[in-house]
């Protein structure tokens, strides 16, 4: 076996497939005639690989029900605060600073695709993302309690640079659902960022809750220091629909 050919099973057993695959290319080993510009050259690609793969991997874990960009969204049809908001938004200052969002407003105005799309650039960006619907959320707290995991789920949940929470409005708790969905919330006050998205306005949170103690707790956590964006306003799905009807009538 010669050095070249020992070089890549070499790459094999220690997982370097970046610098392999650069081994492997015949106008990359001719091209670079010292062991240092050649071996400088083979680990930079590894870098450049490890990232791409790294931001993937972010992408993957973070659970999104699919992928929605910010770059398509119909920033003229996003409500007014919306769309004066999403700039200052797609910074991510706010994980930074360790301040929420909250997206609250009318069905199909959004909320969901800016939420997605702020999270798969936190990923992007290097941080630790994780998405939840609410009722996906309670009923994990729900089985880790009884299952007698629920301090391992808290650590796991704390450590998430941004937790995107969807759908808050759209299911009532009972008595053991609300108290184990604040006490996850209040873990990451000032700690961690978290978005959520809601379709009722704050005064009507006490109808998923049942317990105005418990709502006026939550919502002071977590509008704290937080950005609220109003997402009041037409839904997109029924003005596609409009379009679509008028369109298929022609």
């Amino acid at each position: 076996m010669d050095k070249r050919q020992e070089m890549i099973e070499m790459c094999k057993e220690l997982r370097l497939p970046s610098i392999q695959a650069f081994i492997q290319e015949d106008d990359m080993w001719k091209q670079h005639q010292t062991a240092e510009d050649f071996l400088y050259h083979a680990l930079v690609q590894e870098m450049q690989d490890r990232e791409v793969r790294a931001k993937a991997n972010r992408i993957r874990s973070a659970n999104f029900p699919e992928k929605k960009l910010l770059t398509e969204l119909e920033t003229e049809r996003l409500p007014q605060n919306a769309a004066s908001r999403l700039p200052q938004l797609k910074k991510l200052d706010f994980i930074q600073e360790k301040q929420n969002v909250l997206l609250i407003g009318s069905p199909g105005t959004g909320k969901t695709h800016i939420a997605i799309g702020l999270g798969i650039e936190a990923c992007l960006s290097g941080y630790k993302v994780y998405f939840t619907t609410v009722s996906s959320l309670v009923n994990q707290l729900k089985e880790s309690r009884s299952e007698r995991t629920l301090r391992s789920f808290e650590l796991k949940f704390e450590k998430y640079d941004l937790v995107i929470i969807d759908e808050l409005g759209y299911i009532s708790f009972d008595k053991e659902g609300a108290e184990l969905l604040f006490t996850h919330l209040s873990l990451r006050a000032g700690r961690a960022s978290t978005i959520v998205t809601s379709n009722l306005s704050f005064d009507r949170w006490e109808e998923i809750f049942h317990d105005p103690v418990l709502t006026a707790a939550l919502t002071d956590r977590l509008t704290h220091r937080a950005y609220m964006v109003d997402m009041v306003g037409p839904s997109y799905r029924i003005l596609d629909t409009k379009e679509w009807l008028e369109n298929s009538q022609l």
